[in-house]
């Protein structure tokens, strides 16, 4: 007996359906079958399906004689099916990589519950891709209702549940579960809707699980709820069909007002989108939905305010939409002109502060487009309150939300606000890793230092010229004019020298200075802070942290690409090792962290510190970083700590971004090209043997050229004092921070520890312990 039965019915999909059964039959997890249902498909999905069949006993095909319609097809299906699970797919959609394993796992975690609600991405003809937005439900859930021992509740301890898209294809069903209550999919359109609603009200323990497990594919056209059509009248019969099991079952009458809300609402929604209702019918759809509407209100229920046009005339509702879009028209056109007067305001405001002389002792920062006291600008801040603390330091943040997650003691302006434009126009001196916004003008007498976010592989600014896909959303020549305010650019090698000269064809001068945010990693021994680190993300104490911290791809709408199954490496690592994701920041919110990161960190499988806001301790708690083409392997070869570069997609990662140097021939540690090699490095050692360590020095000495633990300190000497710039001191061949645990038989030399300087790290450099520095979000 399977351990889950998925039921296919098939009509009309011949494009996609070889997609969706790939998806399935390609899962790691193998104990599944699949009945397909040929609901007398007119074009050539029986023959696709047969064709499966023929080369995989997992794959059964019931054909039918007559079309029968989505949910009689399920019916039809169901009988079939021998697994534990009922999991009923479109066959126009797919399931993510490792969809089944997860959900095999989450049922066994919750003692096999009646049902289990997982979570779904929309895909979108055109390529795009969007996350659930109630996701957090499904996360919020995860933890069970209290009190129970097995993460389960029911849909009255957690009615939010219900919040939810109520579709089948978002959930498993526990097969006896089904039977033993009859439940079945009535015929029409709207087939989930009864079937939906009875089960989520009737099981006793509903469980969730915060991953997507879907793409639901959103079609150009053939989507059957998108098909104008007198069709959509059967939304009542379905509801009809609702309100008569809840009528039947007096424990559930407690949901009749929620229902009788739910089916108002349900119906507008309807009768408000464009391509639903041929316009003749309209009226009548109103009509019959405000007697419905009628007739199963419970006493004492409330309209909301979207219901409540269902107690008018359908010629009442159809003035209020009207002036619905009318206020909206008006509020649009208001909101234009309120900008275009604060425009006009600022242009004058800026005016007014141009006449008053620039202030010599005010400097004003900036940090990854006003996210707070972050990256290099945080670092020259802290250093110039300690070298050059006549210099008043004001940071810009871009809401009152950021600006209530600032340190204490830190001064700060609001984006856009009238303290923001006084501040920028008189500051002598701004510091920022982003351009400052266009409209900011460069005053004679102020000076720009722009830090940068890492030293630069792929292709950046005017080099993207060639790189069409890359360059998708940017203004390379706005980028420019920005950056022809730029006084001094900062870089940590000869290499960025050459390349920010390239890339921003502008009237800029160099410091070599080296990159501020990385002297807390040269010059500060992790020790405590580490631990700390370690302890606040549950790392058992001697375990070995693989940091794996993948970048963006731009061959791919959206930017994310799996490369591999992290559950699979935090298994083949073996006891001993955590492994520890840190996603790049522009992914950091998007369908990357639903397809198992965040259920995987929930289950303990691995770590997720994608939101950890100091890269800088996650860097220092690690052993070894495993990274594709991110520039936080630059930052990583100040640690002196090995590296494993995973490239298998090289060709393609060069040719859509571009790179400046090949640095799978100039690699900081070992390079990978599969995954089996990626396992095999870390079960045989060999991460962190000799040749390792001969490849990260080679890597140290072109890359860390100018980082000595001082870069911070001696912008501000240059920048702020007037002093000539030192030359950095050349990178100590012998010295290293120690890793956090050492395991016995690496082949990197054993560490020391420079000594300690009157500034606090070696050679007198400034420990910033509070500054916060954003490594990772460059490139």
């Amino acid at each position: 007996m399977p351990r889950i039965s998925i039921v296919l019915p098939v009509f009309k999909v011949q494009g996609f359906l070889r997609e969706c059964l790939d998806s399935v039959l390609t899962q790691s997890f193998r104990d599944f079958e699949i009945v397909a249902v040929d609901d007398c498909s007119p074009d050539g999905c029986g023959a696709i399906l047969d064709e499966y069949a023929a080369a995989d006993s997992r794959v059964r095909v019931l054909h039918l004689p007559e079309n029968a319609g989505l949910g009689r097809a399920r019916n039809a299906g169901m009988p079939l099916a021998t697994g534990d699970y009922l999991f009923f797919l479109d066959s126009d959609d797919t399931l993510t990589p490792g969809a089944l394993g997860a959900i095999a796992d989450r049922l066994a975690e919750c003692a096999d519950p009646d049902v289990l609600v997982f979570d779904y991405a929309r895909t979108y003809w055109w390529g795009g891709t969007r996350r659930n937005v109630l996701a957090h439900v499904l996360a919020d859930a995860a933890d069970g209702f209290p009190g129970s021992p097995d993460d389960t509740f029911t849909a009255s301890q957690r009615p939010e549940i219900l919040d939810l898209l109520m579709v089948v294809w978002n959930k498993v069903y526990r097969r006896d579960f089904v039977e033993r209550e009859g439940f079945t999919f009535p015929p029409g359109y709207y087939e989930d809707t009864p079937w939906t609603f009875p089960v989520m009200l009737s099981a006793e323990r509903v469980a969730t699980m915060d991953r997507v497990c879907l793409d639901y594919r959103q079609r150009r056209q053939g989507n059957i709820l998108s098909t104008t059509s007198r069709k959509h009248f059967d939304i009542h019969d379905q509801y009809a069909r609702v309100f008569a099991f809840v009528e039947a079952r007096p424990r559930l009458h407690e949901w009749r007002p929620y229902l009788h809300r739910k089916m108002g609402e349900h119906c507008l929604d309807i009768l408000a989108k464009p391509d639903r209702l041929p316009p003749g019918d309209k009226a009548e759809f109103f009509a019959v939905t405000a007697a419905m509407f009628r007739e199963h209100r419970p006493a004492g229920a409330e309209d909301t305010p979207e219901t409540r046009v269902l107690n008018g005339s359908y010629a009442a509702y159809r003035l209020k939409r009207q002036a619905g879009r009318a206020a909206r028209e008006l509020e649009r056109r208001a909101r234009r002109a309120r900008r275009a007067a604060a425009a006009r305001t600022a242009r004058r405001r800026s005016a007014r502060h141009a006449r008053r002389p620039v202030d010599p002792n005010l400097a004003v920062y900036s940090a990854f487009s006003h996210r707070g006291v972050l990256g290099d600008p945080a670092a020259v801040y802290y250093a110039a309150r300690e070298f050059a603390p006549h210099v008043r330091g004001v940071w810009v943040v871009r809401d009152e939300e950021q600006a209530a997650l600032l340190p204490p003691g830190v001064e700060h302006v609001l984006l856009d606000s009238p303290r923001y434009h006084e501040v920028t126009a008189r500051a002598a001196y701004l510091v920022n890793n982003v351009n400052w916004p266009g409209a900011l003008v460069k005053r004679p007498g102020s000076v720009h230092v722009h830090t940068h976010q890492g030293t630069p592989l792929k292709y950046m600014a005017a080099d993207l010229r060639d790189k069409p896909g890359a360059r998708l959303g940017t203004d390379v020549p706005g980028m420019l004019r920005r950056a022809d305010r730029w006084d001094y650019s900062l870089v940590a090698n000869r290499h960025s020298e050459l390349v920010w000269e390239r890339a921003y064809p502008c009237h800029f001068t160099s410091l070599r200075t080296g990159s501020p945010r990385n002297d807390v990693l040269v010059g500060a021994a992790p020790g405590e802070r580490a631990a700390a680190v370690r302890e606040r993300l549950g790392i058992p104490s001697g375990d070995t942290v693989v940091l794996y911290a993948p970048t963006r791809r731009e061959y791919r709408r959206g930017g994310h690409v799996e490369r591999f199954d992290p559950a699979r490496l935090a298994a083949d690592l073996g006891p001993g090792h955590t492994l520890v994701v840190r996603l790049h920041p522009s992914l950091a919110d998007g369908p990357a962290r639903g397809l198992g990161l965040s259920e995987l960190h929930r289950r303990g499988v691995l770590v997720d510190a994608t939101d950890e806001p100091r890269v800088e301790d996650v860097l220092l708690a690690s052993d070894v970083l495993v990274t594709d083409y991110s520039a936080l392997m630059f930052d990583y070869a100040n640690l002196d700590r090995p590296v494993v570069l995973h490239a298998d997609d090289r060709d393609a990662y060069a040719a859509s971004r571009g790179t400046y140097f090949d640095v799978t021939a100039e690699p900081p540690g070992h390079v990978t090209s599969s995954y089996e090699e990626l396992a095999d490095l870390f079960a045989s050692g060999a991460w962190c043997d000799d040749a390792s360590a001969a490849l990260r020095s080679a890597f140290r000495a072109r890359f860390c050229e100018f980082e000595d633990g001082r870069a911070a300190e001696r912008v501000v000497r240059t920048v702020m004092l007037g002093e000539p710039l030192p030359e950095p001191a050349p990178p100590r061949a012998t010295a290293k921070v120690p890793a956090p645990s050492a395991p016995a038989g690496r082949g990197d030399r054993a560490p020391s520890a420079a000594p300690a300087a009157p500034g606090g790290g070696p050679g007198g450099a400034p420990r910033a312990a509070g500054a916060e520095h954003d490594l990772y979000a460059s490139s």
